[in-house]
């Protein structure tokens, strides 16, 4: 039913729920999908109130404004070098409501792309920069059209990426060129 202006009679609650299904649903407790989850007296077959901790074979990162870690955490990548150093410093001195706490971490994540871009050079198969940003695709899918008139919020900082994406590549080369011996 349409919405006219110069209708002002609201159904009643038997009409809406009779028009709509499930319209309601919340006015009775005995019909409210959320009440069984507000019941104490349930039994739910779990052996435990907290679950048993997973061991910590090495020192695990934890935020300072918590008492202990979670019963179950990840443990697929460990924090490792400088990366992992930055990191659980920022952990153990910041809280995660300072800007330090998080910007530490964002340091510590570049540090590790670094690395990982500086190890593939090293074992000689280096990354695929040009292929890997999609920057060949760019020349198929109207690269200027798809930039301009159509409110992107990446325009600001366009001018950054090329630095941001070329920046640890001339570092890695540079480093490259130092390291040469100069007798050759």
């Amino acid at each position: 039913m349409p919405y006219e202006a110069n209708q002002h009679r609201r159904p009643s609650s038997d009409e809406l729920r009779a028009r709509i299904p499930g319209w309601g649903a919340d006015l009775d407790p005995a019909d409210r999908p959320s009440v069984p989850r507000e019941r104490t007296d349930l039994v739910t077959g779990a052996h435990w109130d907290i679950p048993e901790n997973q061991p910590e074979l090495q020192p695990r990162e934890r935020s300072i404004e918590h008492e202990r870690l979670t019963p179950v955490f990840g443990t697929v990548a460990p924090l490792h070098g400088p990366s992992g150093a930055i990191r659980r410093f920022a952990y153990e001195r910041f809280s995660e409501a300072r800007a330090a706490h998080w910007l530490l971490l964002v340091l510590g994540d570049r540090v590790d792309a670094i690395g990982s871009h500086v190890s593939s050079v090293r074992q000689g198969r280096p990354d695929n920069m040009i292929a890997e940003s999609g920057v060949l695709g760019e020349r198929r899918y109207h690269p200027i059209a798809s930039r301009f008139g159509r409110g992107r919020a990446d325009l600001k900082h366009i001018w950054l990426d090329p630095l941001v994406f070329a920046g640890p590549v001339l570092v890695v080369g540079l480093m490259l060129v130092l390291r040469r011996p100069r007798g050759r």
